[in-house]
This record gives structure tokens, sequence and C-alpha cells, in this order.
């Protein structure tokens, strides 16, 4: 683009990275063993480390339902040590793919099964090809600020994060790192989370979901003959129109209708400590409830996380490629002069303050000692992402239209702490579930038979099982009955370890004996064998929709998980009577 394109750049100083939690995040993981991610190119440039993320593992959500998303980031948010933007996205097609090998999917059709790398089955896939052959040979936007990279070609392979151009997947590093992006995406918005909500209304008009978008068309069999002889299209309508192929002008500058989508939701992010994978206000993780759109049911669909995280060392929003080393000075050309006091920019600049890696700045000039700065230009605006595997969106049943539905789910891998994280403990999602007797309950979770096999934990090593049981009556009767939660009688409490004798509980919840016995003991899918740490049940377990339809709050526990030394899987359920209409 011959203009500065809108941008969220943002900047950093050091590994900041972000995981999700629910659904499941891979962090590019497909199966693996081992506690490191085997191949981090192999659908997307994540930039976190690699011990996180979860094995495949696949769930279904209906239209219309309430999935809460949990996520770690390891820098802070809505605080006044760094600028945030936490954005949440999601795409479904028929080709994407999990897939069955941690190979990243070739960018040559003739490496493919039937010369197609879009249909080859083996290799995972989001993005699919023709996206990524409109990335490598579309002009990158020259109004971007890079510092003092140098980034060797001009495709849009090429930004301040990637000056190699490295590919990872079909994934286009232009649009990773820069977002609203301003060429056709196939991601849908669904949130922004900002430090600055005076930005919402800019995140609203200019998301793909409602605006268009604009680029270059040639014909394929163009672009795919000179492929890989490095052409570059033009990204502006005064370039397309002039574009010739041996002769012949055939650009075609073309617009892309908007996702026909609301507006993202655009909101202050949540708050979150420096320096640490953990949760949030209150000790709960933080959690974006997302209400699921109606009309748009697929079989596969992927989630994705980015976070981007910025410094105030300059102001990456009013910062473009006027600020780029040039000829006549070293490094960036950013003033640092009026910030730090300086007389004008040459004082600045003999003192060392330049943006540029690693500078050697002369705080005090008359002792003549000179202090390193570790500063990686490349790294001062950071974008991070995490997503999920697949997942369907299904349309509801039709005795299921117009009725309140939450997704309950199950989060988290065998291990302690240390030996999972990044990664997380089992947890049940959300931890606390508030609904009304009226509405209804999605119970699923999934897990893998590939942990690592010296990972602590109970059971079979190596595996993930889960299972869901009432806590006992509480110990300690004393007080008002349930005062915590507005009255409601209280079923156990989340200080027991025991269950609650099955005979006695659904008079009390106004469950059925045949849902709680499924619950704990995973049928009708899974049918004797031995069951008393689970072993012989399967990772996945889905209950469908249902009701607790007794006012009152359940407390429950996972039999194999809750273990007390160090892992405590323990829930809760307040239900309230629906309000009259």
């Amino acid at each position: 683009m011959k203009t500065l394109g809108v941008i969220l750049s943002c900047v950093v100083l050091a590994q900041a990275d972000i995981y999700l939690h629910n659904p499941r995040g891979s962090n590019n993981r497909l199966d693996g063993e081992g506690r490191d991610v085997r191949n981090n190119a192999r659908l997307y440039d994540s930039q976190n480390n690699n011990r996180g993320g979860y094995n495949v593992g696949n769930l279904y959500y209906y239209e219309g339902t309430k999935l809460s998303i949990e996520w770690t980031n390891q820098h802070t948010c809505a605080d006044q040590n760094a600028h945030c933007e936490l954005v949440l996205q999601y795409m479904c097609d028929d080709k994407i793919r999990d897939g069955t090998t941690t190979t990243t999917i070739p960018d040559r059709h003739d490496r493919c099964e039937n010369f197609d790398c879009n249909t080859d089955m083996k290799f995972g896939m989001q993005e699919d090809f023709d996206y990524y052959l409109n990335c490598r040979t579309r002009e990158r936007n020259k109004g971007l600020f890079i510092a003092d990279r140098n980034l060797n070609r001009n495709d849009a392979r090429r930004t301040r994060q990637n000056n190699n151009g490295q590919r990872r997947g079909y994934e286009c590093p232009e649009e990773k790192d820069y977002y609203p992006y301003w060429h056709p995406t196939p991601w849908k918005d669904i949130a922004v989370m900002t430090n600055d909500e005076e930005r919402c209304q800019y995140y609203k008009t200019e998301s793909a979901n409602v605006k268009s978008r604009w680029a270059c068309v040639i014909p394929r069999e163009i672009l795919m003959e000179r492929y890989l002889r490095n052409i570059i299209v033009p990204n502006n309508a005064e370039d397309c129109a002039e574009f010739e192929y041996e002769g012949e002008k055939v650009g075609r500058w073309t617009e892309f209708p908007a996702h026909n989508l609301p507006a993202p939701d655009c909101r202050l992010a949540p708050w979150s400590r420096d320096n640490h994978n953990g949760n949030g206000i209150g000790g709960y993780f933080n959690t974006y409830d997302w209400v699921i759109p109606e009309g748009i049911a697929h079989e596969r669909c992927i989630l994705r996380m980015r976070y981007n995280i910025s410094t105030d060392d300059y102001d990456p929003w009013n910062t473009d490629a006027s600020s780029n080393e040039n000829d006549e000075v070293e490094g960036s050309t950013i003033d640092y002069s009026e910030r730090f006091g300086f007389a004008n920019e040459a004082a600045a600049r003999n003192r060392g303050y330049i943006f540029q890696n690693n500078p050697t700045v002369q705080i005090f000039p008359d002792l003549g000692v000179n202090l390193a700065l570790a500063i990686n230009t490349a790294q001062f605006g950071r974008t991070f992402q995490d997503r999920s595997h697949v997942f369907a969106i299904r349309e509801r049943p039709d005795e299921l239209k117009g009725v309140t539905i939450h997704n309950l789910n199950v989060r988290g891998k065998r291990g302690n702490n240390q030996q999972v994280y990044p990664a997380v403990e089992y947890d049940y999602v959300p931890n606390t579930l508030e609904i009304n007797t009226n509405d209804y309950i999605h119970i699923q979770w999934t897990g893998s038979n590939r942990n690592p096999r010296n990972n602590a934990g109970n059971g079979l090593a190596g595996t993930d099982r889960n299972n869901l049981v009432m806590l006992r009556n509480k110990n300690y009767p004393e007080g008002t009955p349930g005062a915590a939660f507005g009255g409601l009688d209280v079923v156990g409490q989340w200080g027991n370890n025991y269950p609650m004798h099955l005979t006695n509980v659904s008079d009390l919840t106004g469950a059925s004996m045949e849902l709680l016995q499924s619950l704990a003991l995973l049928t009708p899918t899974q049918y004797g064998g031995e069951m008393s740490q689970l072993d012989d049940a399967g990772t996945y377990f889905d209950t469908g929709p249902l009701q607790f339809s007794k006012a009152g709050v359940l407390n429950f526990m996972c039999t194999r998980n809750n273990a007390f030394t160090n892992r405590s899987q323990k829930g809760r359920i307040i239900t309230r009577d629906a309000p009259a209409k």
C-alpha cells in the first residue's frame, strides 16, 4: 500500500505468551507424547513457549449456546505497565483439519496426494493454500514501521517480526501481525479486549465482519506459473490496473464483501499481573463468554486468540514508515529528545538514545560509562497467538429452540503444575456455573491417551480421564444455610473430598438417578471394564443438553483427579428459580 495501513502494532520487551485452555489450545500440537511441541511451525506462528498446548481432542457446540473461553497471558493487561489488546476470532471451512502428521503442510502441490495440498488429509491445515499463495505473491504494506529491520524482499510474508519470510502452515505473516487487516481474511471477529476503550468504535467499524476488503486479483494460473519466481502483485488499485504479464494487463482491483456478521464486541481487557501465566482478579481464570451465533453451523471450525502487547517507548499507533532507518541515520529516526529531556535529537542520539537493536546509552556523561540495553526491534511490535483444534458448531434440535444452553467442559491435562506448565492441571470450565431452572447444560469433555507417561496422576499412565459426581453434604451446618448464595439449599461443599451417597442426591438436585450414574460412570457409552479409576473409559464424554430443575447449589468433583495433595478438580452449579414471565 502507498500509505500506512491501519494497524494494531505493539511493542514488547520480553517473551510474552498466550495459551487457550478452553476450548483446548493446540499451540501447534497434534498428539505428541513429549512435553515440547514437535513442530512449532505446523499450522501457525504462535511465538509461544514450546511447552504449551494440549493434544488434539474434538468437541461440538450448539448454535446460540454460551461457551466460556479461558486463557492465560504471560504479561499484563489492563495495567499501567503495558498496553494490551486481545483479539478473539473464529473460522469455519470444509478444508480445515487437524491432520495425522506433525510435518508442516508443503507449499508445493507435487509433494501432496493427488497434487492438491488443500485436500491431502495427512497434513493439518487451517488457512488454505490459495490464501497463502495470495500472501506470498502480494506486495507488503510499505507504509508500516519496521525500525532498522531488513526485510530482504517485498512480499506480505515479510514483517518486522518475520523479516526472513519463514512459513508456518499457510498463515499470512502480515495478517497475523496486524489487526484489523486491510486485505481479505477468512477470520470472523468475536471480540476485541483493549486497554483503551476509546479505540472500540474504530475496531467495530473497521472489522471485516462489517466492512468489505479489496485486493488485486490475478488469474490463478499466472500466480501458479510464477509462484516460485517471486512475482509481486500490487496491493493498491492504481498499480493493479497497470500490472502486466507477458505484455497484457491482467490485474483486477476487486472488492471482497464483508462477512455480514455483527461488529465484534469491544470492551476493556481483563486485568492480569506482569510476567505470570496465571489467574486474574479474584483468583479466577480470565474468561470471555461467547454466545455462539445462530446460522453458522459447520462441522469444521477453529478459534484463534491473538495477544498484542506494547510498552510506551514510542507511540505505535502514530509511527509509520517515515521513522524507519535510512541512509542518513543509524537506527530508527524516532526522536527521543523531548521524551527524555534532551536539547535536540542530535544530543539524544549522541548519548545512545536510538531505537535500534541493543543500543548503548550514556546515562551519566561525566563518568564515561555506557550501559547496553537488551532491545530487539523485531520484538518491539510483538503479536502472540494460540488456536484451538477443530470443533463443530451444530444446529439445535427442534426441542431446544429458544432455550438457554450453557456449555460445561473440562480443561487441563495430566501432570502436576511443574510438568504441564504453561498448560494447566484439570478443572471444570466454568468452575462456577450460574443458571436458571429452565436453562440447559451441555456437559462434554475430551482428553488424550498420549500425555508424557511419567507425568503425575492417577490411573493408567499417560491418559486423561474425567467424571462428575456430587459432593457429600456440608460438614458445618452452623449459620444460615446457603447465605452466600441468596438462601439456596447447598448440596455438598468444596471442602469435602467424598462424594454424596447417590441414593439420596437425586431428590435434592432434580436430576434422575440415570443421569447421576451416567456422569459418575460415563454410561451409556462405557459399559463394564475396570472403572475404579476410569481406565477403561474413553477420552471423550458427552451428555447432550440436560436440566438440573431444582433451585440450589450443587458442588461436585472428579473422583480420579481430585488428588488433594496438589490438585483439586471440583466445580459448582448454582441453579435459581427462573424469573416469572
